[in-house]
């Protein structure tokens, strides 16, 4: 790291927290950060409001009226478009101001730290705090600030039901502060790391969209026995056949005891552990020994099994990467010689409805093991499930590097962070 160009580290000023790790070369001798409070960098910090839900014509105008619920929703750092939307006479009979393009805006309570810059005029509700930056602050740069000092800003924030952050609170936080072509250096950094996070998520979205559309198309809608799509060497195979998953493979349904201790390596898996196509250990790390299985009577899920979950959500799948063992939620379903355990798989994925159907709904639906055994699935030939299966999981290769790509960038840009600004 010798040119010029590279940014280079810079060791904290006696531990004060004004000198960032890491600085651009350009401003290596530009000194300490200001401490400053955000009412001093802003033109204005704005309160939001809500205008009356009763009546009709402060409602469905065309004022963008943003919540802190939408915010959390926001994948990126920009918003110009709002589920909700008031009329001019909403927004005079509100507390809400309307705010420019490029504000900043903060959610302050439920929760605290929500943050989006409004790239259309737009209006908040009394959740939100919207903060207009003066010309020698960028807005960029002020929305990376608040980021890194959200769990300062929660901290203040007070309230027994629920926290909220107050005006005077927010208005008289401060935030370290460079010159301004220094901010503009750090916003441009990270915010070109972000828009190529979106790119990457938006590739993400597609390869899942793609997937969604090819299996439609593989397998035969409810009511038909082919498919809209087969790969050419089957075109001629005929119908598929149907038949309920209890006549063509076993299963494993898990005891109701919950284990006492969990000091084993055999992974103890719950839903929350389906995340992906592949599942070989638990969240929670918990493992239980033989004697423990034996226990509280559960049995063992081979390794290669199909799990399902069949209380409350149903159509999370996964195959199983070792042996492990299932809570009460879940059904396995073991290896069998006339289906392919990865299209076994995909084919429950769309079989979400008919177990909606099938379930029994009390408190939480749940699918019992007869009911589990009584879901009808269609199927080819052997050779023609390996080749959908193969097609598929190709696909889940792919989403899953693209998944870790994003992850890994995140983490870049987390780390980078916390180099390009003073330590706190």
């Amino acid at each position: 790291m010798s040119s010029d160009k590279e940014m280079k580290t810079v060791k904290s000023s006696a531990g004060q927290g004004l000198v960032p790790r890491l600085r651009f070369p350009e401003f290596l001798e530009a000194g300490e950060w200001e401490e400053r409070k955000l009412i001093d960098i802003c033109k204005k910090i704005t309160q939001g409001g809500t205008p009356d839900t009763s009546n009709p014509d402060y409602w469905n105008g065309s004022i963008e009226w943003l919540t802190p619920a939408e915010m959390g929703k926001i994948e990126t750092r920009f918003i110009d478009s709002t589920v909700r939307k008031i009329t001019i006479t909403g927004l005079k009979n509100c507390s809400s101001d309307l705010l420019p393009i490029n504000s900043v805006i903060i959610s302050t309570r439920a929760p605290i730290g929500h943050l989006a810059i409004n790239k259309s005029e737009m209006a908040i509700n009394q959740g939100c705090k919207g903060l207009i930056p003066k010309e020698l602050t960028n807005y960029d740069f002020l929305y990376y600030a608040l980021f890194i000092f959200k769990s300062s800003l929660i901290d203040l924030g007070a309230g027994n039901t629920f926290k909220e952050l107050s005006g005077n609170s927010l208005k008289n936080f401060e935030i370290s502060l460079p010159s301004f072509p220094e901010q503009q250096k750090i916003a441009n950094c990270l915010s070109s790391l972000d828009d190529l996070i979106s790119a990457e998520t938006q590739q993400l979205a597609t390869l899942k969209a793609h997937k969604k559309a090819l299996m439609q198309q593989l397998f035969p809608a409810e009511g038909e026995t082919v498919p809209q799509l087969r790969f050419p060497e089957f075109l001629g195979a005929g119908e598929w056949e149907e038949k309920t998953l209890g006549d063509i493979c076993d299963c494993i349904v898990s005891g109701r005891n919950k284990p006492k201790s969990f000091t084993g390596n055999i992974p103890w898996i719950t839903i929350p552990d389906i995340q992906g196509v592949k599942i070989h250990s638990s969240i929670s790390k918990l493992g239980l020994s033989i004697e423990e299985i034996k226990e509280c009577g559960a049995k063992i899920v081979p390794k290669n099994s199909v799990i399902m979950s069949c209380v409350g959500t149903f159509g999370l799948v996964s195959i199983c990467e070792q042996d492990l063992v299932i809570n009460q939620q879940l059904h396995a379903w073991l290896p069998s010689q006339i289906i392919n355990n990865y299209y076994l798989l995909y084919s429950l994925v769309l079989h979400k409805n008919q177990m909606e159907r099938m379930a029994t709904h009390t408190t939480i639906a749940y699918l019992n093991k007869d009911s589990c055994n009584a879901i009808i699935i269609s199927f080819p030939s052997l050779p023609e499930q390996q080749k959908i299966a193969s097609c598929l999981s190709s696909l889940d290769d792919l989403i899953t590097a693209q998944t870790q790509k994003i992850n890994t960038l995140k983490q870049h840009k987390k780390g980078l962070m916390q180099q390009l600004f003073p330590l706190i």
